[in-house]
């Protein structure tokens, strides 16, 4: 663009994630507008109206992702806290030794979103030393339940994993993992409330090890922080679409773990020439590798079972006991929405593009209102005198 060279002077600025383009004067800024929107929606549709598409996605994934310090988490913080205390004070009565508490689930790996149901979760692990740990890895769970019930918790149970309860007032879940450590194996302690000893055990695991090898990097070549951070994206992206494409009682059942492990597996990452993030085909590209692994088995004409082993010890696998029902709805709508990514990545209108993202990820993912004159749709897009693109990476 010689003649936008040597019109004006101009400068770049990078904000964090926004690379914004000043023009400080020019005595054809109109023509000179005019000319660098053209290159811009020349560059747009030549990657299949990608640029324009990012930003929609940008937009969805900033109202679904949630930290553990988000205003939206505080509340579950706080119970998180009290609780914490609670139970490490119960366990010293009863001479369990708390060695540590850890953070796991989706908090631990940047990939938790905003639930839909508006029920916050809190999944916290507690380690006691085993030279106090009892036979009998119910007995501490036990003494979990007793807190969480004298603490006004409604639902509170022990299941064979965990201990879990729902807080009466607020809408907020909690489960509790009990572990015991010898040297630097963690035992996962195993057993309901009345399981006899064939059904309860110290079962080990290990749940830094998962959380490691979900953070690593080193799949990532060249810039292993954009990549990861589009994977992360993608991730949550997978749990909404899950969350608005099954019932609650389907949801609960395609496993965020399952969808994070797939994902880290198969991982395809996507950036045009000029590094800017294209996560519609990022997503499109992952979700094909999925379904074209080994993760569906045909057990009948149509049917299948779904199978995911974990990646880190006990290896076993995540989806064990789920119902060929699950399996076959999981590649059924798995195979939809690679199409219809790839349907609306084909579209140049970035307003026919967001209706088929809307109803595959819901409300949150946002469709434009359509322009009222077709001469103002640049102004619509692009209202000052500059553009704003995102700069490589998250």
């Amino acid at each position: 663009m010689p003649y936008l060279q040597h019109s004006a002077r101009f400068s770049k600025v990078s904000y964090g994630d926004v690379l914004v383009i000043e023009f400080y004067r020019s005595d054809a800024l109109c023509l000179m507008f005019s000319t660098f929107l053209g290159v811009i929606d020349e560059h747009a549709h030549s990657s299949g109206g990608t640029m324009g598409t990012q930003t929609h996605f940008d937009k969805f994934h900033s109202r679904i992702k949630l930290g553990r310090e988000d205003d939206a988490y505080k509340k579950a913080r706080e119970r998180d806290d009290s609780i914490k205390v609670a139970i490490k004070a119960a366990f010293k009565t009863a001479g369990y030794a708390v060695t540590s508490d850890f953070i796991q689930g989706s908090l631990a790996t940047s990939t938790a979103i905003v639930p839909i149901s508006g029920d916050y979760d809190i999944d916290r692990a507690l380690v006691i030393d085993h030279d106090t740990a009892p036979d009998n890895p119910v007995e501490p769970k036990k003494t979990a339940l007793s807190v969480l019930e004298l603490r006004g918790f409604k639902n509170a149970k022990i299941k064979k994993p965990c201990v879990t309860a729902d807080y009466s007032s607020d809408n907020v879940h909690v489960d509790f993992p009990i572990y015991k450590k010898s040297g630097q194996q963690l035992y996962l302690a195993i057993g309901k409330l009345n399981s006899n000893a064939d059904n309860r055990e110290w079962s080990e695991s290990d749940p830094k090890g998962l959380i490691d090898w979900i953070n690593n990097r080193d799949q990532y070549h060249g810039s292993a922080s954009d990549k990861q951070s589009q994977y992360r994206r993608l991730v949550r992206y997978l749990k909404r679409w899950r969350d608005h494409q099954f019932s609650d009682s389907g949801a609960d059942k395609v496993y965020s773990i399952g969808l994070t492990v797939m994902a880290k597996e198969h991982f395809e990452d996507s950036f045009d020439e000029e590094g800017f993030r294209q996560d519609i085909i990022a997503l499109r590209d992952t979700v094909k590798c999925v379904l074209n692994a080994a993760y569906f088995i045909q057990t009948t004409q149509d049917r299948y079972s779904v199978q995911v082993p974990l990646p880190v010890q006990p290896w076993r696998d995540i989806f064990s006991g789920s119902s060929l029902d699950t399996g076959t709805q999981l590649r059924n709508k798995l195979i939809n929405l690679r199409d219809k990514l790839t349907e609306a990545e084909g579209i140049d209108d970035e307003r026919k593009q967001c209706i088929i993202l809307n109803k595959l990820f819901g409300d949150d993912f946002e469709v434009p209102e359509p322009p009222t004159d077709p001469s103002k749709k640049a102004r619509a897009v692009y209202p000052t005198a500059g553009a704003v693109g995102t700069s490589q990476g998250a």
